[in-house]
């Protein structure tokens, strides 16, 4: 299987019509290079609020309700380019109104053959709980992508071990990242938490970034970070955990998953943290005790 991982330039599109029009072009650029799968960026969706005037732009309570009048097109847009470009489309992430004036920041990933499903951001970053009106997910999932399991952690989720690792156990031997950060420190963070998956959990990891400045939005205003497809550090992968990763300009990073290496490596690998797992987990180790001298 081969997955394109977006390093997308943030711009301000007119309307729908021309966020759709380059939804098409940059999926298009991916699809003709044999993608399967392709990841969008956390919070794209917020892409569409410079749709608005100007005060609402600078308003990210006011654009979040705002963008809400976009989503029956943003389900339509989706679904018809996944089928259109044969491929599953991880549309980033939309903040989606909850009816109570909560929202909760929806990964939607769409199949060619028409269906959808999604996942929900489980762990709110310090800049999610301060708007006070989002709320974390409450449904851990995985989903079959043609023949792999897979499963999706938005952004400050990859940091997390133990919903992923519950993903691994229920069969995922992909795990997509899509992300939105505007410091290196975050940056280093989100990859780190990929690197840490890949390595714990003996799957790949699919990281998407946004890019670029836009100064009228005060949630994509600054962003950093690059676009990887990660592996375990061990025999058959690289000794980084990289396989593939955008640099400058580039918008795509597209990996062919050698998911048979994957599960030889099972057998032949130098340590087994996924099979070794459970030893953490001895009673004798749930405590740290002070040891006098």
């Amino acid at each position: 299987m081969k997955v394109a991982v977006a390093k997308y330039p943030i711009q301000a599109p007119a309307d729908f019509a021309a966020f759709a029009e380059r939804q098409a072009a940059t999926l298009g650029v991916a699809a003709a290079q044999g993608a399967r799968v392709a990841v969008l960026p956390e919070y794209l969706s917020l892409e569409l609020a410079a749709t608005f005037d100007a005060s609402t732009q600078a308003d990210l309570h006011a654009s979040l309700a705002a963008i809400q009048r976009h989503r029956d097109d943003w389900l339509a847009l989706y679904a018809r380019l996944a089928a259109s470009l044969d491929m599953y489309v991880v549309a980033g992430t939309f903040l989606l109104a909850q009816g109570d004036g909560r929202y909760r920041n929806r990964c939607d990933v769409f199949a060619p053959q028409g269906a959808h499903l999604w996942q929900d951001k489980l762990q709110l970053t310090g800049f999610e709980k301060g708007l006070g009106v989002i709320e974390g997910g409450d449904a851990l999932k995985v989903f079959d992508l043609d023949v792999v399991r897979t499963g999706v952690a938005v952004c400050y989720d990859s940091e997390f071990p133990l919903p992923v690792r519950a993903q691994a156990e229920a069969g995922a031997r992909l795990l997509l990242v899509p992300s939105c950060t505007d410091t290196d420190a975050g940056a280093t963070r989100v990859r780190v938490g990929c690197l840490a998956r890949a390595l714990e959990n003996r799957l790949f990891v699919a990281q998407s970034v946004t890019a670029g400045e836009a100064p009228w939005s005060p949630a994509l205003d600054i962003n950093t970070g690059e676009a990887a497809v990660f592996a375990p550090m061990d025999r058959g992968f690289p000794a980084d955990g990289v396989v593939a990763q955008t640099a400058d300009d580039q918008v795509w990073a597209i990996a062919e998953l050698d998911l048979d290496a994957l599960d030889r490596s099972r057998a032949d690998a130098q340590v087994a943290n996924d099979r070794d797992w459970m030893g953490q987990l001895k009673p004798a180790l749930a405590r740290a005790k002070l040891q006098a001298w």
